[in-house]
């Protein structure tokens, strides 16, 4: 959207929507958060809901639908086979994306699953700008392997680089030529890469790597799930964009790729997911697995009101003023608290505000997780959940030790047109108290620790008692009943 200009004061994000249904938040005294964080094993994934002032763990499912996304849900077709729904769906898709095929699935991890087990056998390396979570564990549990060519600085938190996902091509090349292109099933392009803080990739970086993919016969993949801030960056970032629309830029980047996948919980505002297939016979050798793990192809796990909603959050993904608010008041969280020398990634990509948690707590060693604590003492102080994005998302060597992560962050998601910059500014406020207090975090430590995926629903426990000494401190503040 257009920059708003103010008469007495300087431009800040404006929303270009209104509130229509509101519901409800809550916010438990300090000593009762510090009470429900120990249930939670101090880990804000296994928090009530109810217990939670603002949610900022994550993008997915939890953006607001618009009034027409609502509406649309009136008008599904509930059939369990030939749903006119679905092919309403694949229509959009196709008109967007320009990919006839779509296999639909419950949401983004499962479109993970079905083409790691189409594609992926032991030994085999998978190339991609950089990881995400379940994309990595659907991979190594089939006996491949992940190499992730993000150029260097794209790992450096704090700089003014527009486009940190993009992939280091030279790195690309020497991979294909150690491995051999038939030991490559396929090369992964992630538009907003999550866990090095949402950073965008470049049009021109898609496109040469896609340029190598397709001179060596391999195929080349595109997760979506995050490509509307992708593309708002595009066209804000990118010279040789700014004069083409969002939906000009979307094909310009599908032609690119020969398989697109996303999560509508994501993209599009609902919840859902789909692969798009532009070659027939891969479609076909595919969909068995929808019938085996999904549902039938006309639904494949989703609930076909969502479809409908998804077929107008697809077309509302297509307006630029409508996916410009994620990207500018994560701008606007990140800019205020850098400009107060807060540790931030920086520029602010897509998804979230994210902190550089071994900065910000450069005391906590390591292998006690300096995200995972952050995180925690952000919900003790505000009640803010946000999610941990370094060492404890990862999975451990093959020797027991901690596999550091590159970059070792707190999330601060901004789901889509949910929060008021009222509540905005709440976050920024008590992430700055927090970081006058920073001393006073400590680490955690495991005490039950799944063997995969392990920062879903693994539980902790302080290695002091840290959490009751931040906690008499923000009350010492704030009062009790904040």
């Amino acid at each position: 959207m257009p920059e708003i200009k103010f008469y007495s004061r300087d431009a800040i994000p404006m929303e270009m929507h209104k509130v229509k249904i509101v519901q409800k938040l809550n916010l438990l005294p300090a000593k009762a958060r510090l009470e429900k964080m120990r249930q939670a094993g101090f880990n804000t994934f296994l928090l009530h809901n109810g217990d939670i002032f603002m949610d900022m763990l994550t993008d997915s499912g939890v953006n607001a639908m618009s009034d027409n996304m609502q509406a649309a849900m009136l008008h599904a077709d509930d059939a369990y086979a030939g749903s006119e729904t679905f092919y309403k769906m694949n229509d959009k898709l196709t008109e967007i994306f320009g990919m006839k095929y779509l296999l639909p699935t419950h949401q983004g991890r499962a479109c993970e699953h079905i083409i790691s087990q189409h594609f992926v056998k032991p030994g085999n390396c998978v190339i991609m700008n950089y990881h995400f979570t379940t994309a990595k564990a659907h991979i190594t549990r089939l006996g491949g392997r992940v190499e992730e060519l993000v150029k260097d600085e794209g790992l450096v938190t704090k700089s003014d680089l527009p486009f940190k996902g993009d992939i280091d091509i030279d790195k690309v090349k020497a991979c294909i030529a150690k491995e051999g292109a038939d030991n490559i099933p396929f090369i992964r392009i992630e538009a907003g890469t999550n866990l090095i803080g949402g950073q965008p990739i470049s049009y021109k970086s898609m496109k040469e790597v896609t340029d190598v993919a397709k001179a060596n016969g391999i195929t080349a993949i595109l997760d979506a799930s995050l490509l509307q801030d992708n593309l708002y960056f595009i066209k804000t970032r990118e010279e040789s964009m700014k004069d083409k629309s969002i939906r000009e830029i979307t094909r310009m980047v599908a032609d690119l790729f020969d398989i697109i996948y996303f999560s509508g919980r994501k993209f599009g505002f609902a919840r859902g997911g789909g692969i798009l297939v532009r070659d027939e016979k891969v479609f076909h050798d595919m969909e068995d697995y929808i019938t085996m793990f999904e549902g039938f192809l006309t639904y494949g796990g989703m609930s076909v009101k969502e479809m409908e909603a998804l077929i107008v959050g697809f077309d509302e993904s297509m307006d630029f003023d409508v996916i410009s608010q994620g990207p500018q008041f994560i701008n606007h969280c990140v800019k205020s608290l850098d400009a107060a020398g807060i540790p931030m990634v920086t520029p602010g990509g897509g998804l979230g505000a994210h902190i550089d948690a071994r900065q910000f707590v450069s005391h906590i060693p390591a292998e006690e997780y300096p995200a995972g604590a952050l995180v925690t003492a952000f919900y003790l102080c505000g009640g803010i959940r946000g999610m941990e994005r370094g060492t404890l998302s990862e999975e451990r060597n093959a020797d027991g030790s901690e596999h550091i992560a590159s970059v070792e962050m707190v999330r601060l998601a901004f789901p889509r047109r949910v929060f008021t910059l009222s509540q905005t500014e709440y976050v920024i406020d008590r992430v700055k108290w927090l970081y006058d207090h920073r001393e006073l975090v400590g680490g955690l430590r495991f005490v039950h620790e799944p063997k995969t995926l392990r920062f879903f629903t693994g539980k902790l426990e302080p290695t002091s008692d840290w959490p009751e000494k931040l906690v008499a401190a923000y009350i010492a503040e704030f009062g009790e009943d904040q």
